[in-house]
C-alpha cells in the first residue's frame, strides 16, 4: 500500500458524491441513483488499482549523466523512460537532484503508449565546484481512469564532479584560433615590430609587410621573397588567483574567485596552444596551489585538477608572501596574470609597493573587477532626490576604480578593469596584445 497514491481526480469524485448524497435529503428519489453511482465508482477504483498493480505492468527508467559538469554553464541531463506494459500510461517523473541546486519542485509529466520509449532532457547550472550526488528516480504512473497512482522507484544514485568550465575553455580556444576578428569580443591585433622567432622565407604576396622583404633571397631567386615570423615560444604565463575574502562576492551566481578559476583554465589552454608554458599560483593568507609553468601534454589536466580543489578563505591576502613565493617559484621573466579585487584606493595603495617589486622582475597584469550592479544603478534614471545622492556615491565609486587603473599604469603595471562576465574575453585580449607588442 505504500506505493499506492490517490489522485486529485479521486478527491474531486468523492466531493461530488458528498454533494450528491447531500442533495438526496431534499430530493429523496436521488438516493438510489447516488448509491448506484457510488458502487460504480468503487468498481472503477478497484479496476484502476488492479491494472496498475498487475504483473504485466512494467516500466523502466534510467538517467544519463555527463562525465563531469562545467562550472557556471548549463549541463544537460537525459532521462529515459520505457513503457513495457500493454497500457497507455500517464507518468509524472520526479528526479532526486543534488542538494546544491536547492530545487524542490522538479517534476516532468509525460504520456506513453504501450511499448513506447521517450527521452527528455533538462539542464542544470552548478555555481560551486565539488561533487554533486544524484538520488533515485521516482515515477508516478496512472491509467486513463486516473483515480489512483502507483509509485515506481528506480535506484539511480550517481555522483558527478563539477569542474572549472571545460566548455568555456573550448569555446574561447575556437575563437582565439579562428581568425580572431570573426568573433565578437576578441580583437584582431596587428603585430608590432619583429620581436618574433624566424620561421621561414616565402614568396611575397600582396598584403605582406614590405619591411619583411629579404633582399638577398629576392636577388638570388629573381622574385620578391619575405621573411615569415611566428610568435616567440616557450614563454611562461602564470595565472595568480587571490582566494581571500575580497573574491567571495557573487556575480551571476558565481563568486569572483570562480570567475577567475574559469578564466585561468581558458588562458592556460590558449597559452599552451600557442606553445607557451602555463603555470598557476593561488594565495590568500598563505600560499595555496602551485603548478610550475610547463607545456607537457598532461600539463593542462594538472592545472585543471589544482583549480578544482581550490576553496576561498575568509581572510585577508598576504601580498608579501606572494612576492616571496614568486621569487622562489618563477625562475625567469614571465607574464603574471593576477586576479584580485580592490574595493578602494586605500586597498590598492597598501599593496602597491609589493606589486611594483614583482613588476620589476616580471610583466605583471593586475586584473580586477567592476561592480556591475553599482554601474547599472549609476546609469539608471534618478526619480527622487535620494536617488540622486545614491547615484552620486555610485559614480564616485566607479571613478575611484578607474583611477586605480591609472595609478597602476603610472607605475608601469598593466591593468585590466572588467565586468565578471567579460573576464575571459578581456584577459585573452590582453594576452594577445602583449604578445603582439613583443613584451613577453
Amino acid at each position: 500500500m505504500k506505493h499506492l497514491f490517490l489522485t486529485n481526480r479521486l478527491f474531486w469524485l468523492l466531493g461530488a458524491f458528498v454533494l450528491l448524497f447531500a442533495a438526496t435529503f431534499a430530493v429523496e428519489a436521488l438516493f438510489p441513483i447516488a448509491q448506484a453511482l457510488f458502487v460504480l465508482a468503487l468498481a472503477f477504483i478497484a479496476l484502476d488499482i488492479s491494472l496498475l498493480f498487475s504483473k504485466n505492468m512494467q516500466v523502466d527508467a534510467s538517467r544519463q549523466l555527463p562525465r563531469l559538469f562545467n562550472l557556471g554553464d548549463p549541463n544537460t541531463v537525459h532521462l529515459n523512460v520505457h513503457n513495457q506494459s500493454g497500457l497507455s500510461l500517464h507518468i509524472t517523473i520526479i528526479d532526486e537532484l543534488p542538494i546544491q541546486f536547492q530545487i524542490r519542485d522538479f517534476a516532468r509529466r509525460i504520456s506513453l503508449a504501450p511499448d513506447e520509449k521517450q527521452t527528455f532532457t533538462y539542464e542544470l547550472r552548478p555555481v560551486a565546484r565539488g561533487v554533486y550526488a544524484f538520488g533515485d528516480i521516482h515515477l508516478y504512473a496512472s491509467t486513463a481512469i486516473g483515480l489512483v497512482q502507483r509509485r515506481l522507484r528506480f535506484e539511480a544514485a550517481a555522483e558527478v564532479p563539477v569542474y572549472p568550465s571545460i566548455l568555456q575553455m573550448k569555446q574561447f580556444e575556437l575563437r582565439a584560433f579562428n581568425r580572431i576578428s570573426q568573433f565578437q569580443g576578441i580583437k584582431k591585433l596587428r603585430r608590432i615590430g619583429h620581436s618574433y622567432e624566424f620561421e621561414q622565407i616565402k614568396n611575397y604576396v600582396p598584403g605582406d609587410d614590405y619591411r619583411s622583404i629579404n633582399w638577398k633571397a629576392s636577388g638570388r631567386r629573381g622574385e620578391l621573397m619575405v621573411n615569415q615570423y611566428e610568435d616567440e615560444r616557450a614563454q611562461q604565463v602564470y595565472s595568480i588567483i587571490d582566494k581571500s575574502r575580497v573574491m567571495r562576492m557573487p556575480f551571476d551566481g558565481l563568486t569572483l574567485m570562480d570567475h577567475a578559476i574559469n578564466t585561468s583554465l581558458v588562458i592556460s589552454n590558449i597559452a599552451l596552444r600557442k606553445y607557451d608554458r602555463a603555470g598557476l599560483i593561488t594565495f590568500s593568507d598563505k600560499i595555496g596551489a602551485t603548478v610550475k609553468a610547463d607545456n607537457q601534454p598532461a600539463h593542462l589536466n594538472k592545472i585543471l585538477q589544482a583549480l578544482y580543489k581550490e576553496k576561498e578563505r575568509p581572510l585577508e591576502s598576504n601580498y608579501e608572501l606572494l612576492y616571496y613565493a614568486v621569487r622562489k617559484l618563477v625562475n625567469r621573466r614571465s607574464l603574471l596574470l593576477l586576479y584580485t579585487n580592490f574595493e578602494s584606493s586605500y586597498a590598492l595603495e597598501r599593496v602597491l609597493p609589493l606589486l611594483r617589486r614583482i613588476n620589476m622582475a616580471h610583466l605583471l597584469v593586475v586584473i580586477f573587477f567592476e561592480n556591475t550592479e553599482i554601474r547599472d544603478f549609476a546609469r539608471a534614471r534618478a526619480a527622487t532626490l535620494e536617488d540622486i545622492y545614491h547615484q552620486t556615491i555610485a559614480q564616485k565609486f566607479l571613478a575611484e576604480k578607474a583611477q586605480m587603473v591609472q595609478t597602476l599604469h603610472q607605475y608601469g603595471i598593466q591593468a585590466v578593469l572588467t565586468a565578471p562576465e567579460d573576464l575571459s574575453i578581456n584577459t585573452i585580449n590582453k594576452y594577445l596584445e602583449l604578445k603582439s607588442r613583443g613584451l613577453i
